[in-house]
Order: structure tokens, then sequence, then C-alpha cells
């Protein structure tokens, strides 16, 4: 019996060949193949650290997170500073988008002096995940003077700053990752939001054509690009980009309404109608039933208007938009005091909007005045 257990019994060679099978397969994408040869090494030696991260690995690439961990989690019981199982670990809490478990994992590892900026930048990322933006900062900071022209630090820097609305610290570090990289597409659209966030709308469809180029069919490239045009008021060029969106998205009803917005900009009426009908047919949208009366409204169906909107403000009893609209289509049917409760009853809400008090305001200065509002 003993004898036998020898002949089976893998030496240090074989579990080394083991091994290196077992990881080649991995990288093939083979991962039956990865598990057999790592559980051969596992069934004579369960603690052996390079098969536990296999496995964890191979668990992990089949989606199966928990199991992975406990592989992690059984290495690092034994190997307690391994830097595989300790990034495997944390990378399953992150992709379980438990992230204050990964930070934790993460800034164990950080005990043991192992700067790498891979990792860093992973804390940094996990960070900003949970809202935690100066240390995200911190660490991102620390990426770069290790590495200074590390694109994970530069392009989470660009995102820290963008969620705080600092433009044009954001076009800072995207615009470095753009003179490393003049093909990433995320950056070059990132870069073009950035610029109409200033309503810079020339220098932002630049970036998004750019995008473009390198992907003709890129949503957010489109988007972008329509957008733009719309902020120059050339709606022929917005409404061009919209259908190119719905040639491979047609049932996006976000879109629809912006292409029933362009239609209506050109004053394509019945078309503007058409495209907000079929984004309403996929599911309620505000904007397509503001579309529809603004048709209304360039008809002088006024009473049509107030029916419409007034609907929404059930929902939406604040929304600055809609009771200017109501009010509007009040005054020019001569219903002044029911114009003037409108506006009144949003300020007495607690609303403030410039608009709407100066409505309000020249409303109370022709109080006489009975026949329609004009503005």
């Amino acid at each position: 019996m003993d004898e036998d257990n020898k002949l089976t019994t893998p030496n240090e060679e074989q579990i080394t060949q083991l091994s290196k099978d077992g990881y080649a397969s991995l990288k093939a994408g083979l991962i039956d193949d990865a598990q057999n040869s790592f559980s051969k090494i596992l069934e004579h030696n369960p603690y052996n650290h390079y098969a536990l991260v296999g496995m964890g690995e191979a668990a992990k690439k089949r989606g199966d997170c928990r199991g992975a961990i406990k592989f992690y989690e059984t290495c690092l019981e034994h190997h307690a500073g391994n830097r595989y199982a300790f990034i495997g670990l944390a990378d399953c809490f992150r992709l379980q988008r438990h992230y204050q478990k990964a930070i934790d994992i993460w800034e164990k590892y950080l005990e043991q002096g192992d700067y790498d900026v891979t990792v860093l930048t992973r804390i940094a990322d996990a960070y900003r995940k949970v809202k935690v933006f100066n240390r995200s900062r911190e660490i991102y900071k620390k990426v770069l003077e290790i590495d200074t022209d590390n694109p994970y630090a530069l392009n989470g820097l660009g995102h820290l700053n963008f969620d705080f609305k600092n433009y044009q610290e954001s076009i800072y570090y995207w615009e470095r990752m753009i003179q490393l990289d003049q093909e990433n597409i995320r950056v070059l659209t990132s870069l073009g939001n950035c610029y109409r966030k200033f309503r810079d709308f020339k220098k932002g469809l630049s970036y998004f054509e750019r995008a473009q180029e390198l992907e003709p069919k890129n949503f957010y490239a489109l988007f972008g690009k329509a957008d733009c045009y719309r902020g120059l008021n050339d709606h022929r060029k917005s409404l061009a980009a919209w259908l190119e969106i719905l040639d491979f998205d047609p049932q996006n009803k976000v879109i629809l309404t912006r292409a029933g917005d362009a239609y209506r900009s050109l004053g394509e009426l019945d078309l503007a109608e058409e495209y907000y009908h079929r984004a309403l047919n996929i599911e309620f949208d505000l904007y397509a039933v503001i579309g529809l009366a603004m048709i209304n409204k360039e008809k002088g169906n006024h009473l049509e208007v107030i029916e419409s909107l007034t609907g929404l403000l059930v929902n939406n009893p604040k929304n600055p938009r809609l009771i200017l609209e109501i009010a509007d289509a009040h005054l020019e049917l001569g219903n002044t005091e029911r114009a003037r409760d409108i506006l009144t009853n949003f300020i007495r809400l607690g609303g403030k909007h410039k608009q709407i008090s100066t409505r309000l305001e020249k409303i109370n200065k022709s109080a006489s005045h009975r026949g329609p509002y004009s503005r």
C-alpha cells in the first residue's frame, strides 16, 4: 500500500509541471483542464499556494466568486502574505460590489509595504465607488508618483473630478491620456462631455467626431455629437445623428423623443408627432408628452396644452417648465387669475425659478389686463 502511494504521489518536479500546465490552461481559457491540474496537486498537498490560487482563479473565471473566495482564504490562512491570494480575494469582493470588503483586504495587503500600482489603482477605484473621495484621490496621486503616465490613475482622477464638476481638472487628466493613446474612444467621449458641460459645443463636437471616426456606431459618440449640434441650434445635423442611433437602436424612447424635438425645431410637426407617439408606445416619457403639448401650443390648441401638462403635475409639482407652459396657456386664453394661482402655488411650495418670478411680477403689474397675455 505504501509502495503504491509512492508511485502515485507526484514529486516536486511533477507538481511544478502540473502547476505550469494549470496556469497555461487558465491563460488559454481551458478552465476544466486547469482545475484538473490543480486538483491533482491538492489531492496530495491541500495547502499548496500555487494550486489554491489557481483554483481560485478558475472559479472566478467561471463567475463563481463564492467558491473562489474559499480557495483564496484557505491560501491566506496558510500563506499569510501571498499577494495573488490577496488580489484575487479583493477582486472577488469587488466583482460582488462589496467595495468596503475589497478595500479592507487591499489595505491589509498594503501593510506589507508592497506598493504595486495595479493594486493601488484598484484600491483607489474602490474608494471612489464608496465615495471616500479624498482617500481615492490620495492613492491615485501616489500611483502617479510611481508611474507618471499610469492610464488607470489618470482616468480615475478624470472621473473623480468629473463627479465633483471640476471639469477643467478632468480635462487635464484625460488630455494626458489622449496624448498617450490617441484612439481611446471612452476618453474622447469623456472629454466631449466635459466641453458639453462648459457649453463649448464646438470643442465638444471635435472629440465626439474623433470617437465616431474610430467607431462609427458608438452610441456615446453619436449622442454627444447630436447634443452638441442641438446646442449649436443646427437641428438638421442633430436630427441626422439621432436617426443614426435609431438605425441600430430603434426602440430607444429617449432618442425617439430627441428626434421628435429636432423635427419640431425644424417645423416638421407631423414627423415630430409621429416620433413622440413612437416613444410613448414603448413606455411613458415625460418629454414626449411635453413635446406633443408644444405642438399643440404652436397650433394654438391651448386647452389641450393645459389638459396634457396638468396631468403631469401630479408627479412633478415643482417642474418649472410645466408650471410656465400651463400658466402661459391660461394667459393665452385670458385666464389671468388661474395663471397667477399656478405660479404663486409653485413659489408657495418652495420652488425658485427666475422666469416664474418674472412672469408673476408682470401679471401683478398688469392686474387690470383681461385679454391674452403678450410675452
